[in-house]
C-alpha cells in the first residue's frame, strides 16, 4: 500500500513537469532516494517504460507514461 502511494505521489510530481516542458528532467530530493520504496517504485516504473532517468534520481517521465496516466 505504501509502495502505491509513493509511485503516486511521484507520478504526480513527473506529471505536473512533463506538462510544463516534456523534456525537463527532475531531480529527486535526497529523502526520495534514500527511500527504499521510492527506489523500487522508480524502478518498476522506468522497467515499464513510464520514467526514464538520466542518472540516479534525475527521472522525467515519457511520452507512453504521460499517455497512460490520461487514460486512468
Amino acid at each position: 500500500m505504501h509502495q502505491k502511494m509513493v509511485q503516486d505521489e511521484l507520478l504526480v510530481t513527473l506529471t505536473h513537469s512533463y506538462e510544463e516542458d516534456p523534456g525537463q528532467f527532475v531531480t529527486m530530493p535526497k529523502p526520495v532516494l534514500d527511500s527504499s520504496l521510492a527506489r523500487l517504485a522508480m524502478a518498476e516504473l522506468r522497467n515499464e517504460g513510464y520514467i526514464e532517468e538520466q542518472v540516479r534520481g534525475v527521472v522525467r517521465l515519457t511520452p507512453r507514461g504521460y499517455a497512460k496516466l490520461r487514460r486512468n
